[in-house]
C-alpha cells in the first residue's frame, strides 16, 4: 500500500512527503519520487501546503477542476510502468516521446492514454487491456 487505504490517507502521504522534502529530511525512495514529481509542478506547491484543506478538497471535472492528487499519481504510475517496462514496450514509447518533447511532457501525453485505458476498463468492469493501451501510446507523436 502506498500510504494507506483511504483517499485521505493517500492524500496526506503526498502532503507529508512534500513537506519532508522541503524541510530537508532524509527521504525514502518513494518520498524522493514524490518530491521529484511535485517539484515539476510549481502550480500545485502553495495548494499542497494547505494541509487538511487540500486533503478534504473535492475536484469535480464538470466544474473544470483538476485533481492535483490524481495528476501527480498518474505521473507516479507512468514512471512505475516505464521503470518496469510493463506493458512491454512502454519504455521505448517513453524514450521516443521524451526525445521529441522532454520527459515531463512525454508523461503528460502518455497520462491521457493511461486515463482513457483506466476509464474504459472501469466502465467495462474488467482489467485494463495492456495491449490496446500500448497501441494507443505507440500512436502518440
Amino acid at each position: 500500500m502506498l500510504f494507506g487505504s483511504t483517499r485521505d490517507e493517500l492524500r496526506r502521504g503526498w502532503l507529508e512527503a512534500w513537506q519532508r522534502a522541503r524541510s530537508g529530511a532524509i527521504l525514502t525512495p518513494l518520498e524522493t519520487q514524490i518530491a521529484t514529481i511535485v517539484a515539476l509542478h510549481p502550480e500545485y506547491h502553495a495548494w499542497l501546503e494547505r494541509g487538511d484543506a487540500a486533503v478534504q478538497a473535492d475536484f469535480r471535472p464538470e466544474d473544470g477542476n483538476v485533481n492535483p492528487f490524481l495528476h501527480l499519481s498518474m505521473h507516479l504510475a507512468l514512471r512505475e510502468q516505464v521503470s518496469t517496462n510493463r506493458p512491454a514496450g512502454i519504455d521505448a514509447v517513453h524514450t521516443r516521446l521524451a526525445e521529441r518533447h522532454g520527459a515531463h511532457e512525454a508523461e503528460h501525453r502518455m497520462m491521457e492514454m493511461l486515463g482513457r485505458a483506466l476509464w474504459e476498463a472501469q466502465r467495462a468492469g474488467r482489467a485494463p487491456d495492456e495491449q490496446a493501451y500500448l497501441e494507443t501510446l505507440r500512436q502518440l507523436r
